[in-house]
């Protein structure tokens, strides 16, 4: 397939692009900069020109297109509703592919219950907007709409975990927001780049994804495994959300959610079988630790 990715240069978009090209697609990724274009080209990607916020442009772009992974985001309903939505219509009626990267943030505070892609949603604010670029992405005629919903990513020393182990540098000890007694659901980022594959070559139309992977963690324990492999010993310490908001503002209350998920449906739909090491063991000793 013909498949153009956004954010081909971030973090899930760069393990999604490797992970495509590795299974014979022909990977196109979107590139604002000369920076990013150098990027891509670097890693034998052909690049495209394009912004978020050019919409007509992006529509042109997907005329010849197989299918378009949007892993890229603003974090701005301003940008990215009107983004997905050009692309869309472009794609309206084609039967062609998009998938679209949601969050689990999308479900809120699942207030210790294990939950799937069937519980209604309660999202968080920083989030907000998102369920209604989702029910597009599922609802446009004639289109392959896919809605992936990664936990908290880990993996390649990147993604919100590496906060804990940047944390100790400053203070000599993995400072974790709240009470650390929250659950965060995870993922590692070279298995959920094997769902997106997954995804784009199996997945039925209407297909939502949580995509986790383990039993859910406490915080507090992320952090101490962040601190040991960052060489504290395990040493971490309670940031008040209150005090974090102030710098975070709503990002803070998306880091305190409690949160627990199956992902049954990735597993048996698309047979997806995570193999990539534990969060705990990848903070100890993985690409997170101090060399």
């Amino acid at each position: 397939m013909k498949i153009l990715v956004t954010g081909a240069t971030g973090y899930i978009g760069g393990a999604v692009v490797d992970a495509l090209k590795k299974a014979g697609h022909q990977v196109l990724g979107l590139a604002r900069s000369e920076d990013a274009r150098n990027k891509l080209t670097g890693r034998g990607v052909q690049a495209v020109a394009g912004d978020l916020a050019d919409t007509a442009g992006l529509a042109a772009l997907v005329k010849d297109l197989d299918a378009v992974v949007w892993t890229a985001t603003t974090n701005s309903e301003a940008v990215d509703a009107p983004a997905v939505a050009a692309v869309l219509e472009a794609l309206k009626g084609t039967n062609k592919t998009f998938v679209y990267t949601s969050g689990v943030w999308v479900h809120g505070d699942t207030r210790g219950t294990v939950v799937n892609e069937d519980t209604p949603l309660s999202a968080a604010a920083l989030v907000a907007w998102r369920p209604a670029v989702e029910q597009r992405t599922l609802s446009t005629p004639g289109v392959r709409g896919i809605v992936i919903r990664p936990g908290i990513v880990y993996g390649r020393g990147a993604g919100i975990p590496s906060m804990l182990s940047a944390s100790v540098k400053d203070g000599g000890a993995a400072r974790f927001m709240g009470t650390g007694e929250n659950h965060w659901p995870v993922v590692f980022v070279e298995d959920l780049a094997d769902l997106y594959v997954r995804a784009v070559e199996q997945a039925p139309a209407g297909t939502v994804l949580v995509a986790v992977q383990g039993p859910p963690l406490k915080v507090k324990d992320i952090a101490a495994a962040a601190s040991e492999g960052a060489g504290a010993g395990g040493k971490t310490v309670a940031w008040p959300l209150e005090e974090a908001r102030k710098q975070f503002g709503a990002f803070a209350d998306a880091l305190v959610l409690d949160q627990k998920f199956s992902a049954e449906r990735a597993q048996s739909l698309l047979g997806w079988v995570p193999k990539g090491p534990g969060i705990i063991d990848e903070l100890r000793s993985g690409s997170y630790a101090r060399r």
